[in-house]
Formats: structure tokens, sequence, C-alpha cells
């Protein structure tokens, strides 16, 4: 395949593909750069030096064939992670930077203390509201509790006087 039709076809793909797609894209392309590469050393460390002594020359010539595919492909991959990074900033270019602390969740000292303290002022209000109701319910026990007591003792001396 030739590299232009490649590189027209990835531009068609990533048109049609959204940013983290694109993300994830490059992200395995850069995995497969690094494992080529991998293979190129590999490849490297295994070939006889050119010292001008060539045995072995059928596998020298494959080893050597090898490496030039490997480090086509490589360069395949490199023009590949080019077109979705230049998408990618394309598709970002109209984005604002956020900076860094915005993105940190976190509590304001400031509106959290206020908010505690009005919650707690409610609550402090409420229980002294309850206090105080309870303590204007427990009078009002009490006062008619002597009430009863003296409407008793009233109805019981007015028996005792009807009875002598």
């Amino acid at each position: 395949m030739p590299p232009g039709a490649f590189s027209g076809t990835q531009a068609q793909g990533a048109r049609e593909v959204n940013t983290a797609s694109l993300c994830r894209i490059g992200q395995e392309t850069v995995q497969d750069i690094v494992f080529r590469t991998m293979e190129i050393f590999q490849l490297l460390r295994n070939m006889q030096l050119p010292n001008g002594v060539t045995y072995h020359t059928a596998t020298y010539q494959d080893r050597l064939a090898k490496l030039q595919e490997h480090l086509r492909q490589l360069s395949i991959l490199f023009r590949k992670l080019r077109l979705v990074y230049d998408k990618c900033n394309e598709n970002c270019a109209g984005l604002d930077p956020v900076p860094i602390e915005q993105l940190i969740p976190y509590v304001e000292e400031d509106g959290s203390k206020h908010d505690d303290r009005g919650a707690a002022s409610q609550l402090r209000f409420a229980s002294e509201e309850r206090r105080e109701i309870m303590e204007v319910n427990k009078v009002d026990i009490l006062s008619n509790q002597n009430e009863i007591k003296d409407k008793l003792c009233t109805v019981n001396n007015n028996l005792t006087s009807l009875q002598l």
C-alpha cells in the first residue's frame, strides 16, 4: 500500500472519530512504535557486524530485509501518530486550557465554615426553642396539677362538712 493512500484514508477516518477515540488510537500507535523499536534493536543486536567477513549470507539478507521492513513500518506509524496529533490539536484548538488547581475539587474554608455556622446556629436555636417549650409545658402541667389538688381539697372539704 503506498504511503500517500494510507495517510489520506487515515485523515478521512480521523474526521469521523471523537477526540477521546483519537487519543486512544494515538496511545495504541505509540505502543506499536515502542514494540517495533524493540524489535529493531533485537534484530540489530543479532546481526553480524559489517566487517567484511560475510558468512551465512542468506541469514544476513533475511535479517536485513526484516530490519528494512520494520523501519518502513516504523516510519508509517510515526506518520499516523503525527496525523492523530494534528487532528487532536485541531479538535481542541477552541478550548481554553484550565489551570490544574481548578480541576481539584475542594471545599472553600470560608464558605464551609459559614454554612456550618448557619446549620449549627439553626440547630442551637431549635434546641433552645424546644427547651423553652418543654419548660412552659412543665410549668403548665405543675400549675394544672396544683389547681387540681386545690379543687380536690375543696371538694374533699365540702364532702367532709356535708357529712358532719
